[in-house]
């Protein structure tokens, strides 16, 4: 068992999907990604949905809850949805959607919010009917009138009834939201993105979300296609590693299929993960 803080980490596993690799990678070849994932016939890569769950002060905080299960069967064929194991998982952390406190959404990409809601009959409701869920202001702005590039990953079912029930509260901007649980606003990837950063005297953990969705995405042109401004990433993601780096931050991987928390060490060919473990190993 893990902690930092006030706080047990606990690591939850949402299910599986998969993306086109050339999608996840942007304008490198082929021949050098699928060294490292390998795609199937259709040119998709195996995705992790990788949820983070912090036990403590008071709280039960998850962050994100993967695409939920809300999709239809030509939906769930072209993204090679697997079975949805987010309330399983919790079930095996020993905790019920109705334990949920908060949930902090990164951004509203079906991939990320889509467990945030369920069907039922022709509603749909929250699934943390106790939940607070925390959001950025701005990127709530991008998902309600989408861009064309984002919107086959916005669906408002995720969100809007969320904000109709009072249970979604927005922010404005980083900082402090907890005790020890700081959020970190990117743009490149998608508007207002939030990194949640978990910190006490045994260290600190990153959930890196969308902006280093697996270790192959620390090198600086290695951004995937969906980012809608991929220079800012390349920006922000710099100045992010450097910052890890210096303060030895572990990252937490939401989308790696392998490694779920990696740290960082200096290499000939820049900032590169090292020591890949889970997070029973570090804390």
């Amino acid at each position: 068992m893990s902690q930092i803080g006030r706080y047990t980490l606990h690591t939850i596993e949402c299910g599986r999907f998969r993306l086109d690799g050339g999608a996840m990678f942007g304008i490198i070849p082929r021949v050098l990604w699928e060294r490292r994932i390998p795609p199937d016939d259709r040119n998709r890569i195996q995705m992790s949905m990788r949820s983070l769950l912090l036990e403590g002060d008071g709280r039960l905080i998850l962050i994100d809850n993967g695409a939920g299960d809300k999709y239809d069967q030509r939906f769930r064929d072209i993204y090679a949805l697997e079975e949805c194991l987010l309330e399983a998982s919790l079930k095996k952390a020993g905790f019920g959607v109705e334990d949920i406190t908060d949930v902090i959404l990164t951004h509203l990409h079906f991939d990320h919010a889509g467990g945030s809601t369920d069907r039922r009959g022709s509603r749909v409701v929250p699934k943390f009917k106790n939940a607070t869920y925390h959001l950025q202001q701005h990127h709530l702005e991008v998902a309600r009138n989408p861009n064309i590039r984002e919107r086959a990953s916005f669906f408002a079912h995720n969100f809007e009834p969320l904000a109709a029930s009072g249970q979604l509260k927005t922010h404005l901007g980083g900082g402090s939201i907890f005790p020890g649980v700081d959020l970190l606003v990117m743009n490149g990837h998608t508007t207002a993105q939030q990194l949640v950063k978990v910190s006490g005297r045994e260290g600190a953990l990153v959930f890196c979300a969308d902006l280093l969705p697996t270790v192959h995405h620390l090198r600086g042109p290695w951004v995937m296609a969906y980012d809608v401004q991929p220079l800012i990433t390349m920006k922000e993601k710099d100045m992010f590693l450097r910052e890890a780096l210096e303060h030895q931050w572990q990252l937490f991987f939401e989308h790696d299929p392998e490694v779920t928390v990696a740290s960082l060490d200096e290499t000939e060919k820049g900032i590169a993960a090292c020591m890949p473990r889970s997070l029973a190993e570090i804390f």
